[in-house]
């Protein structure tokens, strides 16, 4: 909770720390900063509804990889945590102001009032990063699409080609990891100046 020109308002943020989160039992389990864990869905989920029960607008600022995959956190209830989330940020009916100061990659773009859940306005840092997907393993995956394209046409690639292709992939998909291409396609309002204003 905080205020903003006196405005009481319900901050949602990423932490990109990795901390060492109490699991019942009194066992301990590293978690990597930028991930949404279980724990973490839930209480955001608590947190937006609360906010809205008091007609407290919400301000998101993402920094957000996505929601934790994996068995383990599928046994952990990551599902049933990441919907009431979803759900909670769906459901929410108070103005909501969205930022986003790092990475805003696939449903945790959602979760963290991404453009669908139309926030009053969404503006980024210039260094963000939007996309499904990093860049990285966008690149692998696409690779792996192509790979398989060409090799029912009877076409195998060199290791080459490959890192060829996977190269070209990467620079296409980080371009379009850009602020700058998310605002000149009004996923984004705008990308913040940094230059300080001249007197």
């Amino acid at each position: 909770m905080a205020r903003i020109d006196g405005w009481a308002v319900g901050i949602v943020a990423n932490q990109r720390e990795i901390v060492k989160a109490k699991k019942p039992g009194g066992t301990q389990e590293m978690q990597m900063g930028g991930v949404i864990y279980s724990d973490s869905a839930d209480k955001a989920a608590r947190f937006i509804m609360n906010c809205n029960q008091q007609k407290i607008p919400l301000v998101f600022f993402q920094d957000v990889t996505g929601f934790m995959v994996g068995s383990r956190s599928e046994h952990g209830g990551i599902i049933k945590d990441g919907a009431k989330m979803v759900n909670a940020m769906a459901n929410s009916v108070v103005p909501k102001f969205t930022f986003i100061v790092g990475n805003s990659y696939g449903a945790g773009n959602y979760a963290m009032c991404g453009k669908a859940y139309d926030p009053r306005l969404i503006y980024a840092w210039p260094t963000a990063q939007i996309a499904v997907m990093s860049g990285a393993s966008a690149g692998k995956t696409l690779l792996q699409i192509q790979e398989a394209a060409l090799k029912a046409k009877g076409v195998s690639l060199s290791e080459e080609d490959k890192k060829a292709l996977l190269e070209n992939i990467e620079k296409q998909y980080n371009e379009q990891l850009s602020p700058y291409y998310a605002a000149a396609r009004l996923w984004v309002d705008g990308v913040i100046d940094l230059r300080r204003p001249e007197k």
